[in-house]
């Protein structure tokens, strides 16, 4: 693995490394924001200092005009938030294309090389940690991930999947193949098709040194003869993966468009659903009363729409895009009116990267305040993954992950398409 990665990195031209805000991580940093988003309180702060030792936040409070001989960030002209929460990427490979063969063209290199220019533009969209839930050759996320975290390459803090737990010709298959062609090993490392093989895959997976568990509850869009609506497992066989990641300390999260399958995969334990499209108003209930997560990729119908018209995607894929688009915002507004917990998502990779917060003015169209949409994104997907702790927030103990915009983001939430300056982990980004 390690010499697969050297070959790679070599390949490869890296933008230019961040800068350490400090000389060494002993020494302390003072950001001045001229406006600084609390997402605990959900208020917006004026004039505020933000204390920085090594790659963490020390303290927070008002800035003082007699700070003489410290070493001052001036983000006095920007609005300060969190770093952002994508909780639902895809940064490997070719996922989507009006070639649904797509990525079978590349090679495990190629895909890793793509990953590593994906990474870089999302970090650079003031995207500072993402959930990446699933590639279809298997562990080429957990491969990114470990280079971002070592310092070989720039990227936002990831936590991977490793593939996708599918039935054989499901929703996390690359099919539209004709019958006697055979797919390589490492884009089936996850096919199980009874509650054994499900542990056993599980299992598997959890070995590789993934952070969490992707399940296809349900058919999928943009995967040929699969039907969104659909169940593709049963609930045993779900809580089978619940069961299994639980016994290391991880979690499940579901793929699930159809509301039988969005029901299976709530009884059976997941902590969030993503999609969540054709959801009923049992589901939704069930959903708020079990606490579970929903991600949903509101922004994505849209361009499916536009891009997949004018380079003429499969009919099929197109048909299903139209089925489920409105309804799945239709859920949202749902969602957001019942109090159900949402985590920011985008599927990120169906569109282009860095272009993630483009779904933020969806979710305020479809019933999130402007203030509620960048908590989504911020501390509570933090909560959604446990990681509270670390991120999520400008609070003292946790990583100085943080984005500099200029304007009100409160008033315009489209503003944050555009970030002017990043910092992840007390390093200058941008």
């Amino acid at each position: 693995m390690r010499q697969f990665l050297s070959i790679v990195m070599a390949g490869l031209i890296i933008m230019a490394p961040s800068s350490s805000l400090a000389q060494s991580q002993n020494d302390e940093v003072y950001i001045h924001a001229g406006k600084m988003i609390d997402v605990i309180s959900g208020k917006l702060l004026i004039n505020q200092m933000i204390k920085v030792k090594g790659d963490r936040i020390i303290e927070v409070g008002p800035w003082n005009d007699n700070m003489d001989n410290v070493p001052i960030i001036d983000w006095s002209d920007y609005t300060i938030l969190p770093g952002l929460i994508d909780g639902h990427t895809h940064l490997l490979g070719n996922i989507q294309s009006q070639d649904v063969l797509a990525p079978l063209h590349s090679s495990r290199e190629e895909d890793v090389a793509l990953g590593v220019i994906n990474a870089d533009k999302t970090l650079k969209a003031g995207f500072t940690s993402v959930i990446d839930v699933g590639s279809y050759r298997a562990f080429t996320d957990v491969i990114l991930r470990d280079a971002i975290n070592q310092g070989k390459v720039q990227g936002p803090r990831m936590w991977v999947a490793g593939a996708y737990i599918t039935v054989s010709g499901g929703g996390g298959e690359v099919t539209g193949l004709d019958t006697d062609v055979e797919i390589p090993d490492d884009f089936r490392f996850g096919v199980a098709n009874n509650q054994q093989q499900v542990r056993t895959r599980v299992r598997a997976l959890l070995a590789g040194n993934v952070d969490l568990i992707k399940v296809i509850a349900t058919g999928a869009v943009l995967t040929m003869g699969t039907d969104p609506g659909k169940p593709e497992f049963n609930e045993q066989e779900i809580r089978a993966a619940v069961e299994e990641a639980a016994k290391y300390g991880k979690y499940v999260t579901a793929h699930a468009h159809g509301a039988e399958g969005i029901k299976m995969a709530i009884r059976a334990g997941v902590r969030s659903i993503q999609h969540g499209s054709l959801m009923d108003d049992e589901g939704l209930a069930m959903m708020k009363e079990s606490g579970t997560w929903l991600v949903a990729d509101i922004y994505n119908g849209d361009y499916i729409n536009e891009v997949g018209t004018a380079q003429h995607w499969p009919a099929e894929i197109m048909k299903k895009n139209d089925e489920t688009t409105n309804t799945q915002r239709e859920v949202f507004s749902k969602a957001v009116k019942l109090g159900i917990n949402i985590a920011f998502g985008t599927d990120s990779g169906v569109y282009p990267h860095g272009d993630n917060a483009r779904q933020m003015a969806y979710m305020v169209k479809y019933g999130l305040t402007p203030m509620q949409a960048i908590k989504s994104a911020t501390i509570w997907g933090a909560q959604a993954m446990s990681l509270e702790k670390d991120i999520g927030s400008i609070s003292p103990g946790k990583y100085a992950d943080m984005i500099g915009v200029k304007g009100d983001v409160l008033k315009d939430i489209s503003l944050l398409e555009h970030v002017d300056a990043v910092i992840k982990g007390g390093k200058l980004i941008q």
